[in-house]
């Protein structure tokens, strides 16, 4: 008997993408005939069955939510994941938690994974390759076949399902506001490409608060940040080139290495320079100087996300009428500190 095999086996073998594979096993014309013959051929030969998500849960629960998020360098995700577990633990639910360390397949494996009968349901945030592909086609399986999904922080508008966000481009444009109000008049950006959601979102905000208040309008002051491996040189030319007297970081990590690069030049922070930072954190509070916030309420996210798919997922099906999904927007604040206030 042979043994059977995973997506990703086949992917591998037949050298193509995980993608490629589970839309020749569904036919989708997207794939070429000729590919989607191999690669059904290939899975029959090795007696690969797709797994029945969800179907086994109709008269099975495992009392078990799964959690798949982007990366773990940011104190963000741990607040959020704190969130859903305290919520979900007073609902008699365990969690299980995946990286997809912003990787496509990644994502896609865990998906599988999980799908297989050990879990409820997904809570999820998209990888940076996933929203860069546009290609959602795991989450919308999974969905179509009885699981709920719910998406926090980063999320797309081309799946139907819950979401708990926060309005990121109300709460950089005040964050920019504040900093305008201070008197700052070449405030920079420091953020990251524009195919991940919130990034997007957060230099729109950004780009509003500049022309609302009638500033000059320079797109040399935005870095876009795409490898988080190698960011610090970009921020550095940024900070040589340009004379600017504020910025807003999307993460405390880009914050932080602002404050170190301005150490370094004999800058002070806030006389010289002032940096808000997206996520209040541990870095911001205790670095130095300490770091002006905008929270995201990350506990508060995670909290509102664990209800509404343990709602979802013990809503009785006879009376399970086909309700809308929601957009839930958490509230963000601004938490003044050192790096802004002298």
């Amino acid at each position: 008997m042979k043994r059977k095999v995973t997506l990703k086996q086949i992917a591998k073998e037949l050298d193509v993408s995980i993608s490629t594979v589970s839309k020749s096993l569904r036919d989708s014309p997207e794939i070429s005939e000729d590919t989607r013959q191999k690669v059904q051929a290939f899975a029959k030969l090795y007696n690969y069955k797709p797994n029945n998500i969800a179907l086994s849960l109709k008269n099975r629960k495992t009392k078990t939510i799964g959690i798949i998020i982007p990366e773990i360098v940011h104190h963000f995700f741990a607040t959020v994941i704190s969130g859903i577990e305290q919520v979900a633990n007073e609902h008699g639910y365990s969690v299980v938690v995946c990286l997809s360390n912003e990787s496509f397949d990644k994502e896609v494996i865990n998906m599988e994974m999980l799908a297989n009968g050990s879990i409820d349901g997904f809570i999820m945030s998209l990888s940076k390759e996933t929203q860069y592909k546009g290609d959602f086609h795991h989450i919308t399986e999974v969905i179509n076949q009885g699981m709920p999904v719910v998406m926090f922080d980063r999320v797309t508008n081309e799946v139907l399902c819950d979401k708990v966000i926060i309005d990121d481009k109300m709460a950089a444009y005040e964050a920019v506001q504040h900093l305008v109000n201070m008197g700052k008049k070449k405030i920079a950006l420091v953020t990251t490409v524009d195919y991940v959601s919130v990034g997007k979102l957060r230099t729109d905000g950004y780009t509003k608060a500049i022309l609302d208040n009638e500033l000059p309008f320079n797109e040399k002051l935005i870095i876009k940040i795409e490898d988080i491996d190698n960011f610090e040189s970009q921020i550095a030319k940024l900070m040589e080139n340009r004379a600017i007297d504020a910025v807003l970081a999307v993460n405390e990590l880009f914050a932080v290495t602002i404050i170190k690069l301005a150490s370094k030049m004999g800058l002070k922070v806030p006389d010289d320079l002032s940096v808000i930072a997206f996520t209040d954190g541990i870095i911001s509070q205790y670095s130095t100087p300490t770091i002006s916030t905008v929270s995201q309420n990350g506990i508060k996210m995670g909290q509102k996300a664990a209800k509404m798919l343990i709602d979802r997922l013990e809503t009785e099906e006879e009376d399970e009428v086909e309700e809308l999904y929601r957009t839930e927007v958490i509230e963000t604040g601004l938490i003044e500190r050192e790096s802004t206030k002298a």
